[in-house]
C-alpha cells in the first residue's frame, strides 16, 4: 500500500508536539477527490489549536492546518466538474457552502483532519478550482483559504457591502490585516494600517500602498489618530483582530453606522469595556466573522484573478520536521508580515 508524510498533534501541548509518520495514502469515496497537496498556509488559528487555546472541539492526534492547495492526483466516480491535473484549494470547511457554518466540527486542522500531509480526500463539491491561466503559485492559492475568505467577508459579506471610496482600518500586519489591505486598495478603500513597528509600517506603505500608518507604541490612544486622519468622522470598517483587548478602540474609532467584522482575539483585556453602551452610542454594527462560505470563496478568486492580486506570502518553508517547525516558530514570534507557507513541492 503506498503511504504518505503526515503530519499530526502527539501530545497536544504545543507546535512543538506537531511530528511526522508514514501513513496509507487515503481512499477515496465516489463523491471524493483525492488532492496531492502542493503548498500549506499557516494561521494564528494554527498556534491557537495546537496550545489549547481554541475555543472550538479539537481531536487527539488531529492533522494542523486548514489551508491548502494543490493538484486533483484522483477522482470520485460521481464528481463531474473536476479532472486529474486541475489545480484546487481546500475550503475551510467543506460543509460551508453559503450562508453562515452551522458548527465547528467540520473545519479542517482541528476537529477535522486538516491539509500538513501529502495526499488529502475531499469532498469533491466543496473544493475550489483555479482558472487554468491562474497567476497564482500554491503558497498563493493556499493563502486564500483563511486570510482572504476572510478578508472578502469583511468587506462583502454583510447587508451591506463595501463601497469604493469608503474606508478601511486594519489592526496590525499579519495575514488577515495584509491580505485585507490588498482586497481594499484594488476594490477602492482608502486604507489605515497599525503596528508597533515603524519599520513593518515603512514596509507596508511601500510594498503595498496602504494610505496612512499609525504606531499604536507612539501613540497608545491610536483611535484618536484614526478620528485625527479622518477628519473626525471615522473609518467606515474596522477589521477586528483584537477582540476584548482592542474592540473599545475600535468603536471609538468607527463612523457612526459603521462596521465592525470580529475575527480574531488576539489582545488581552486588562478589564472589559460596555461594548453595549458604546455600540448604541456609536449606532455601528460588531458582526463575527467565521472566514466564509464556498460562495464568498468563488467570489474571491474570480475578484483575485481578475485583479491579478497576489497573497502576501512572506516566507516559505520547505516539508522536513524541522522545517515545519522552524515555519511555527516563525508565526509565533510575530516578525511576518502577511503569510508563512509550508511548501511541499520542493
Amino acid at each position: 500500500m503506498a503511504t504518505q508524510t503526515v503530519y499530526r498533534s502527539t501530545l497536544g501541548k504545543d507546535y512543538k508536539d506537531i511530528k511526522a509518520s508514514q501513513e496509507p495514502i487515503p481512499d477515496i469515496g465516489e463523491h471524493e477527490v483525492l488532492v496531492q497537496i502542493k503548498a500549506v498556509a499557516l494561521n494564528y488559528r494554527d498556534l491557537a489549536v495546537a496550545d489549547g487555546r481554541y475555543p472550538f472541539p479539537i481531536k487527539q492526534g488531529y492533522v494542523p492546518c486548514s489551508d491548502g492547495a494543490g493538484i486533483v492526483a484522483k477522482v470520485g466516480a460521481q464528481v463531474r466538474n473536476l479532472a486529474v491535473g486541475d489545480r484546487v484549494v481546500a475550503p475551510f470547511d467543506p460543509t460551508h457552502f453559503y450562508g453562515v457554518p452551522s458548527d465547528w466540527y467540520h473545519a479542517h486542522g482541528a476537529y477535522n483532519d486538516g491539509m500538513l500531509q501529502q495526499y488529502r480526500a475531499v469532498l469533491g463539491d466543496s473544493l475550489i478550482k483555479l482558472p487554468k491561466d491562474s497567476h497564482l503559485c500554491h503558497g498563493g492559492a493556499a493563502s486564500l483559504v483563511c486570510t482572504g475568505v476572510t478578508g472578502w467577508n469583511c468587506l462583502f459579506g454583510s447587508g451591506r457591502p463595501f463601497v469604493a471610496g469608503q474606508s478601511v482600518l486594519l489592526l496590525g500586519t499579519g495575514g488577515v490585516s495584509i491580505t485585507t489591505l490588498i482586497l481594499a486598495r484594488a476594490a477602492g478603500a482608502t486604507t489605515i494600517i497599525t503596528s508597533s513597528s515603524d519599520e513593518k509600517l515603512a514596509y507596508v506603505k511601500e510594498k503595498y500602498g496602504v494610505d496612512h500608518t499609525i504606531n499604536y507604541n507612539t501613540h497608545p490612544d491610536w483611535h484618536k489618530e484614526v478620528l485625527r486622519l479622518t477628519n473626525g468622522q471615522g473609518v467606515d470598517f474596522v477589521i477586528e483582530n483584537g477582540g476584548a483587548g482592542t474592540i473599545a478602540k475600535s468603536i471609538a474609532a468607527v463612523k457612526p453606522g459603521g462596521q465592525i467584522p470580529v475575527v480574531g482575539f488576539l489582545a488581552r483585556p486588562t478589564e472589559m469595556p460596555d461594548v453595549t453602551s458604546m455600540v448604541l452610542g456609536k449606532s455601528c454594527s460588531i458582526r463575527g466573522v467565521a472566514v466564509g462560505s464556498k460562495q464568498l470563496f468563488d467570489q474571491l478568486v474570480q475578484f483575485v484573478h481578475a485583479k491579478k492580486l497576489f497573497m502576501p506570502v512572506e516566507k516559505e518553508f520547505n516539508f522536513t520536521e524541522d522545517q515545519v517547525q522552524a515555519a511555527f516558530q516563525h508565526l509565533e514570534s510575530g516578525n511576518h508580515i502577511g503569510k508563512v507557507v509550508i511548501r511541499l513541492d520542493q
